[in-house]
């Protein structure tokens, strides 16, 4: 049967209550995974260590550091923002050449202190004023107060993350939002 004027159109896949990934991106978050400090051993004397970062089903990874249980990454990593309530996964690993990778110690972040305040018009606010404060508690892994901050008209954090199933060890890292031209922003 030939299509008529009154049959209804097919449905395209927006039709369908479903969205594409870019059509519900609010934008970039650049975590920027600064150093690893007093990591937990795991080889003989020393670690192989690497950061892996999850959010969601999105998963990216530093490179490795050689010999070295307080190594200095100062590497970034872009995660695509879909959901702001989606928390931010941090497993540090002992890379190992023969075996798997031995686990280092994690942590969790929550990015939402960190959007809200992305939601604040900061271009008049001088170079460094302090937006909020995040103290440590139980429910997070903040080994210290972290300050979300304006430097130069951006919104940035920085935070210590001290990691969790395992002796010790703690995760200095960056977080700065990057806008998309398309993005859905907020």
């Amino acid at each position: 049967m030939a299509d008529s004027p009154l049959a209804p159109a097919p449905s395209s896949p927006a039709d369908d209550g479903t969205s594409s990934p870019m059509e519900s991106l609010l934008g970039l978050l650049r975590i920027r995974i600064k150093r690893g400090v007093n990591l937990a051993v795991r080889d003989v004397r020393s670690s192989d260590p690497y950061c892996v970062v999850k959010m969601g089903k999105q998963k990216l990874k530093t490179s490795v550091i050689k010999k070295d249980v307080n190594p200095e990454w100062n590497e970034d990593l872009t995660l695509s923002v879909t959901d702001p309530d989606l928390p931010v996964k941090l497993t540090v690993y002992d890379y190992d050449t023969f075996s798997l990778d031995d686990k280092m110690g994690e942590a969790e972040f929550d990015i939402k202190p960190f959007m809200d305040a992305l939601k604040m018009d900061v271009s008049g606010l001088p170079n460094g004023t302090i937006i909020t404060k995040i103290h440590p508690n139980r429910s997070n892994c903040l080994a210290d107060e972290t300050c979300i901050t304006c430097v130069d008209g951006k919104v940035l954090q920085d935070m210590c993350l001290r990691l969790k199933n395992v002796e010790c060890g703690e995760v200095e890292l960056q977080l700065q939002w990057i806008d998309l031209p398309h993005g859905k922003g907020f």
